[in-house]
């Protein structure tokens, strides 16, 4: 067998450098290009990153990293798992990524702790594996074709069935991993990538037994590649024993997230992730050395601790970045570089370097009043109809609006000019929900260009790029902030266009803030500071903000942690301490609000329904929260959650418009399942993403179905 090369990455990032495939993908969605020009757009991609990677002087370059919307997305077609329902449909992929107009997409959330999400598989009983390996095979010819031999990556058939939720299927997939497995040795494939990052998370002896079985197998194959088992996001705990004993060739490990590996690797290869893939600060090279040295294992070959998917492409592509900020940064391509360069380096007898940092003790909530003294107050101050109608904050984004603010980027806009047109958008948000009948109103956020970078751009501490651009789900991408220094708010930042909206109206409107933990999550964080000491810095910063516009009559405001649920660590034994911080960041950031200001959050596509009891802590005093995607599976939870509840009544990531009908079905399951008082109705998250044409359907039947359901909430109490 091929010895694994010296130096690889996990991943790379599959946008574009200047977001190539989102524009690809969507002309194609909206029907403004073909599917063959945009496999021709992914094909350029995929060049360019072979032949970049190898002019870094990478050795092993991976393949099958590239995806037209998910990777697990593209494991369910590769093996077969396609809903009935879906292949008929004119592009089956899609539709199970977006929906069509006769059929909801399948569910949506967040990839481990991190802020990419995937689509979740569907496999039932009558799930047939059928193995479909033109893709993985594709590529490997396509790179073969340029002159470069790759390794093919693929998930892992473990963690798959995990996510979805079929680990009793196990034997039926393995079939078609060794089909994959055996058409891959017969194109002369050196090395196999199976990614099994489920197993940094606490595994039960029964999902043990299924690794120690699926590598097993596998592993006895009489022709095949070398295996290549890659773990990331943490430790491996106890699955690195059982992979161990295993006939795996090589073992991955997130040395940066992970500790050093208790178990002797002796015979095997150990891919040590030493460079970070999550975040964009250079690698500290006497760390990384040291890490390196500590190994034991037969080879060593020097890696990212994950796919580079999660950062953005290359620090040079950013000007405009204090000197002195980007001297200390690394992207994909300079991570790359770091990679090869520690490859060549001798790291036996390294020692690390560097204290460790304290970590800080115990937090205490800050206190309002109870929950039912302020409902109080703000029942009488609002007077609001049973099942209030709202949104989630973003309206439409339109064309014209990013173009103004390309064009005051750009200097041919004044700012005076663009602020009259974002004042002219919002009216035309409120005058929309104000026509449609809504309760209680957003004014649709025109001035964001992202709900955490916006903040950045007006907080002290932060840094924002250009072209920092990186994946988060299909063609949606975001520029994480950089947070690298004490974080302060000069001035306030939303009370402007809260209190024009307002002024606009007789009915509420909700100021609109994003929580601590969500601006720290969604953000590149500086690493010289416990997390939760950055988190409260924020959370500070917020709650300055929560009392000027409290101060300039805004009476609902909603501050989100859609981000809550996805900084969970992954091993149970440190989420209790990381839900006390967070809560009471939470806490802190609205504290600040009088009785009769009613405080909003708002969660969405992260498995929310596992934190629940947390959720209910941030003592919010309405809470929304993604529920149509996921077939409103959160309603068999929240029975006891008491304060007030809007589960989704539509998905906003798929263009479909729902009919009343369906969201009359999603209210009466939710009036079921809470008390009516406490029910509210709302989207599944904001409407940035969609056309005014989508949203004003989707809203008018919202409320249709929601007076309905009122007028005979109200017959039947009489």
């Amino acid at each position: 067998m091929s010895p694994f090369p010296k130096s690889t990455v996990l991943g790379y990032p599959r946008i574009g450098p200047r977001r190539e495939l989102k524009r690809a993908l969507e002309s194609y969605w909206d029907g403004r290009s073909t599917r063959e020009k945009l496999d021709r757009t992914g094909a350029e991609i995929r060049e360019r990153t072979w032949r970049r990677l190898a002019e870094l002087g990478l050795e092993g370059l991976p393949s099958n990293t590239f995806s037209l919307y998910d990777q697990v997305l593209d494991t369910s077609v590769l093996l077969g798992a396609v809903p009935a329902r879906y292949r008929s449909a004119a592009d089956p992929y899609f539709a199970m990524a977006r929906g069509t107009d006769g059929l909801a997409p399948l569910r949506m959330t967040k990839w481990f702790d991190t802020n990419y999400h995937y689509i979740v598989p569907e496999i039932g009983p009558e799930t047939v594996f059928k193995l479909d390996a033109g893709k993985p095979l594709g590529e490997v010819r396509e790179a073969r074709a340029l002159g470069y031999e790759t390794r093919p990556v693929v998930l892992g058939p473990v963690t798959f069935l995990l996510l979805g939720s079929a680990l009793d299927r196990l034997d039926d997939v393995l079939g078609c991993y060794e089909e994959l497995l055996t058409a891959l040795a017969a194109e002369g494939v050196a090395w196999v990538q199976l990614d099994e990052p489920a197993l940094v998370g606490d595994r039960t002896p029964d999902e043990l037994a299924a690794v120690r079985t699926a590598y097993d197998r596998l592993g006895a194959l009489g022709s095949r590649p070398g295996l290549f088992v890659a773990s990331y996001f943490g430790d491996l705990g106890e699955a690195l024993p059982v992979l161990a004993a295993t006939p795996v060739e090589a073992v991955g490990l997130d040395l940066v997230r992970g500790g050093a590996p208790v178990a002797d690797l002796t015979g095997k290869t150990v891919v040590a992730g030493v460079v970070s893939g999550r975040d964009v600060w250079r690698t500290a090279p006497q760390r990384a050395l040291a890490s390196l040295a500590a190994l034991r294992a037969s080879r060593v070959t020097v890696s990212t601790s994950c796919s580079l998917l999660h950062v953005p492409y290359d620090v040079d592509a950013e000007p405009g970045l204090d000197p002195a900020l980007k001297g200390r940064l690394a992207f994909a391509e300079q991570k790359v570089a770091e990679v090869v360069a520690l490859a060549r380096t001798e790291f036996h007898g390294a020692t690390p370097a560097g204290p460790s940092v304290a970590l800080p003790g115990p937090v205490v909530p800050e206190e309002r009043s109870p929950y039912a003294v302020r409902a109080a107050a703000q029942a009488e101050h609002l007077s609001l109809p049973a099942l209030p109608i709202t949104t989630i904050g973003s309206f439409p984004q339109t064309g014209e609006l990013r173009a103004a603010r390309a064009a005051v980027t750009a200097g041919t806009l004044s700012q005076a000019d663009y602020e009259r047109q974002v004042e002219a958008e919002i009216e035309r948000a409120i005058r929309v929900q104000e026509r449609l009948g809504l309760d209680v109103l957003v004014h649709g956020e025109p001035e964001r260009n992202d709900m955490v970078q916006y903040f950045a751009e007006h907080l002290d501490g932060f840094a924002v790029t250009s072209n920092g651009w990186v994946q988060s789900y299909g063609s949606r991408c975001t520029r994480p902030p950089i947070l690298h220094g004490d974080v302060g708010r000069p001035s306030p930042i939303t009370v402007r266009w809260a209190a024009h909206a307002q002024s606009l109206t007789a009915k509420p409107v909700k100021g609109m803030l994003t929580g601590p933990v969500t601006i720290v999550a969604w953000s590149f964080v500086r690493d010289d500071l416990p997390l939760r000491d950055v988190v409260f810095q924020v959370a500070d910063a917020v709650r300055e903000e929560v009392r000027d516009l409290e101060a300039a009559g805004v009476s609902i405001i909603q501050v989100d942690e859609p981000a809550l649920r996805e900084l969970l660590p992954l091993r149970r034994a440190a989420q209790a301490d990381y839900l006390e911080w967070a809560v009471a960041a939470y806490r802190r950031a609205t504290s600040g609000a009088s009785d009769r200001t009613q405080i909003h959050t708002h969660l969405c596509y992260s498995d929310a329904d596992q934190i629940l009891t947390a959720i209910d802590g941030l003592d919010a005093d309405v809470t929304t929260i993604e529920s149509a995607r996921s077939g409103a599976r959160i309603l068999d939870t929240v029975g006891s959650f008491g304060r007030g509840l809007g589960p989704g009544v539509y998905d906003i990531h798929s263009p479909r418009v729902p009919s009343d009908a369906e969201v009359e079905e999603l209210l009466r399951r939710t009036v079921r399942a809470l008390p009516a008082e406490r029910v509210w109705v709302n989207p599944d998250c904001g409407l940035k993403t969609r056309t005014y044409a989508e949203v004003e359907a989707s809203l008018a039947n919202v409320v249709t179905a929601t007076r309905r359901l009122r007028a005979e909430l109200t017959r039947t109490a009489r």
